[in-house]
């Protein structure tokens, strides 16, 4: 994720989410994002994995305006540092979520109530949400869900690249990947849950856990803190839900 933040009140690139407790965060009523807050005693180390959402942050630190900021999207793990005494109040917007930057502006003129702002952003980016949600389903294909929404494979990647939203690939592969980690929270053999979401085998799956995770599933499996932030809120378990490859 990519936020200019003017100073060393969070060191760059910024995090993302900095907690690893699901139920730190609170959803709004209407789903269209959830919020968490984040308070470091001291300088924190922080591990971002990627989860398909971007978040809106009211960044404060002493001595500092608060800074309101919109993250990015990741395409695989990040150590990050969140420095000392820094507050984050942040919302997270429901994966294909388009804020425009009138919208972001009007969020740090009234941080104190950003839900009128995030609920029109969601509605309006509805229909985009609803595609990445079916191609993050396990054993998605970008044709299938192309013939879903009524146009060509080609039709739909040019759809998403007016929209700035990274491509269908994107959200299927990492869709495939967090159900699979997600899964590893279970009993179930490593290589069942890869066949289940939809790797070629064991192999491909621990390739593609490099590439996002920055661990094989062996490794992740006994990683109690990153299943954990992988249950958060995200791409495939956005209600909160765990996604099942079963």
């Amino acid at each position: 994720m990519r936020a200019a933040t003017g100073g060393t009140i969070l060191a760059w690139p910024l995090p993302h989410p900095p907690i690893a407790e699901p139920q730190a965060f609170s959803y709004a009523a209407a789903m269209s994002h959830v919020t968490w807050e984040f308070h470091a005693g001291e300088d924190t180390p922080v591990t971002v994995l990627p989860d398909g959402c971007r978040d809106v942050l009211i960044v404060s630190a002493p001595g500092r305006p608060p800074q309101t900021l919109l993250t990015d999207w990741d395409t695989g793990p990040r150590q990050v540092l969140v420095a000392k005494d820094t507050s984050i109040r942040a919302y997270r917007l429901r994966p294909g979520t388009v804020l425009s930057s009138d919208m972001l502006r009007a969020i740090a003129a009234t941080p104190e109530d950003p839900d009128p702002v995030l609920l029109a952003a969601a509605e309006r980016s509805a229909e985009m949400a609803a595609l990445i949600s079916l191609l993050a389903a396990p054993s998605a294909g970008l044709n299938a869900v192309a013939r879903q929404a009524g146009v060509s494979g080609r039709t739909l990647q040019r759809h998403f690249r007016s929209q700035n939203l990274p491509s269908p690939d994107f959200w299927r592969q990492l869709g495939r990947a967090r159900a699979a980690a997600i899964a590893l929270a279970g009993p179930a053999p490593v290589a069942e849950i890869a066949a289940a979401a939809g790797y070629s085998d064991q192999a491909h799956m621990t390739r593609a856990f490099g590439q996002w995770f920055g661990a094989s599933p062996a490794r992740l499996r006994q990683d109690g803190a990153r299943l954990a932030d992988l249950l958060q809120p995200g791409l495939g378990n956005w209600t909160g839900e765990q996604i099942s490859t079963t």
